[in-house]
């Protein structure tokens, strides 16, 4: 051949495509495709996909996503992760050929994040190692260990009274604006240093609350350990639904890898309700308070996730805070009676307390820690019987409201028990360490507080922890060391205390009792 002709046949079009073909597969690979039917109020109807799986991850057009739920014999019910007007009767919608997932890894420590795992912060692009399920089987009992490890929360009430321990359920329960988010804001806050991973996770909640969260968060330093993942009241009740599955996938990463993670879901009330519409919207068959059938089984195949794994599984641990709000006190209603049964404990946070300024409001006879007092700290032994004293004087406290004529040792526990109360206040955002506990609440069982009177408590309480450093640091060591604390131990500290407290010292007139 000519160098002419082997010139024209190289710059010839379809022997530059072959060429640039050659290489490429050019196999036939099917696409199933369906069309929507209908569009509703966070959910659409799809017909055309007769092989699609349950929970399979499904693309609409202008990139919104949604879950395939109802699989009936013509049709497909369709929760949508995104708003419902963007897509109408009529548009395609493809097979993914997989199920949702969240991006996980370190990366996503001290960011602000939706369900969908998008940034809602201003920290840019996020970079992840893999990306998991957000629904996942919840451990075996066999890769469990025991609750052994308390979780501190900086608050008196509850680590003295109502403790938790690494890898327990404990449900915060209680009517609007108790103070149940602060609770579990606190226990947030008084996890620094103390290599635990926390996670926000903001269901149906109100901007304005949610911008509140992170703002003490990024001021208290949390943000460093903590990953907030926000679900607006705004959003589509699909977005609501996955929130907290989503969030517990990122907890589940981080316990895998042999770290101990808290989490708090606020709240699943609106959790529930999201899943309510959703159902109804799916023609559903409804049951109690037209929840479907299944309300209970959503929550506790997500609760059960959390657990303490077993030293061959590196021994990570979830500890889950999920929060429910009553209403009227009603601690029997479907939702928080479920959530009860499913989880080892809850915080009561009564609203009568609340309007008396007893704050945190826990009510200490309607909550209970079914498997913290196990992991609870050694040196809270010498403080034990608060929580009996303290039952004894609010029963007898009732009676004395009637006049009733009483005798010296009644007058003595209704006195103690005053102070009991005085010192079970705590102020927001004012966490305590466990030797700071231990001081105030020991200074409080031995007596040295019932002869102060009670406006002048907070002040003796104040002395205590402002002259922290006269704590006996060997004996604060061995608090830290999860060791009991010896009757000589008792006795320094005490002793350190009363002088302390010998200003405030003083025969209590009657009325201030």
């Amino acid at each position: 051949m000519s160098t002419p002709e082997i010139s024209m046949k190289l710059t010839d079009p379809l022997h530059q495509i072959a060429q640039a073909t050659a290489g490429f597969n050019f196999a036939m690979q099917p696409r199933e495709m369906g069309l929507v039917t209908s569009v509703s109020t966070g959910i659409a109807t799809v017909s055309g996909l007769p092989n699609v799986g349950f929970e399979e991850l499904l693309q609409f057009r202008n990139g919104l996503f949604g879950i395939a739920y109802n699989l009936d014999e013509d049709e497909v019910g369709v929760i949508l992760f995104g708003k419902d007007s963007l897509i109408r009767a009529g548009d395609e919608v493809e097979r993914t050929y997989r199920v949702m997932d969240i991006p996980v890894g370190d990366a996503l420590i001290g960011r602000v994040i939706d369900p969908l795992g998008q940034p809602l912060d201003t920290k840019g692009k996020m970079s992840f190692e893999k990306r998991l399920p957000i629904e996942r089987p919840a451990h075996a009992i066999m890769d469990r260990s025991p609750v052994s490890v308390p979780l501190q929360t900086g608050i008196k009430v509850i680590d003295a009274l109502i403790p938790i321990g690494r890898g327990q359920r404990e449900l915060i329960v209680g009517d609007r604006q108790t103070g149940k988010t602060a609770i579990a804001i606190d226990a947030i806050l008084n996890q620094y240093d103390k290599n635990v991973i926390c996670i926000y996770c903001a269901i149906g909640q109100r901007a304005s609350a949610i911008a509140k969260v992170i703002a003490n968060l990024q001021a208290k330093g949390a943000m460093e350990y903590t990953v907030v993942m926000v679900a607006e009241g705004n959003e589509a009740p699909g977005i609501s639904y996955i929130a907290p599955y989503a969030a517990t996938s990122i907890a589940e990463y981080f316990m895998e890898e042999g770290r101990d993670v808290l989490i708090v879901y606020d709240d699943l009330t609106h959790h529930a309700r999201a899943y309510r519409e959703l159902s109804l919207l799916l023609r559903r068959p409804p049951g109690r308070e037209a929840f479907p059938g299944d309300i209970f089984y959503i929550h506790s195949r997500l609760l059960e996730r959390a657990t303490h794994l077993s030293e061959e599984l590196k021994g990570g641990s979830i500890t889950a805070l999920p929060i429910i709000e009553t209403e009227a006190q009603n601690i029997s209603a479907y939702i928080p009676t479920n959530l009860i049964s499913i989880t080892d404990g809850q915080i009561y946070l009564s609203p009568k307390l609340f309007e008396l300024g007893m704050l945190p409001a826990v009510d200490v006879g309607k909550s209970v820690s079914r498997v913290g007092g196990k992991a609870q700290l050694a040196s809270y032994e010498a403080i034990a019987k608060l929580k009996l004293e303290f039952a004894q004087f609010e029963e007898l406290e009732t009676f004395a409201r009637f006049g009733t004529r009483l005798d010296e040792n009644t007058r003595k526990t209704i006195t103690h028990g005053k102070r009991i109360r005085e010192c079970l206040k705590q102020e927001e955002l004012q966490q305590l360490t466990a030797s700071e506990q231990i001081w105030i609440l020991l200074s409080l069982k031995e007596g040295l507080l019932d002869k102060i009177p009670v406006d002048k408590i907070k002040e003796a309480e104040n002395t205590l922890l402002k002259n922290n450093a006269l704590f006996p640091v060997e004996i604060q060591k061995r608090i830290f060391e999860n060791k009991k604390l010896s009757p000589e131990d008792s006795k320094a500290i005490l002793k350190i205390a009363k002088e302390l407290l010998a200003e405030f010292q003083e025969e209590p007139d009657k009325d201030s009792n």
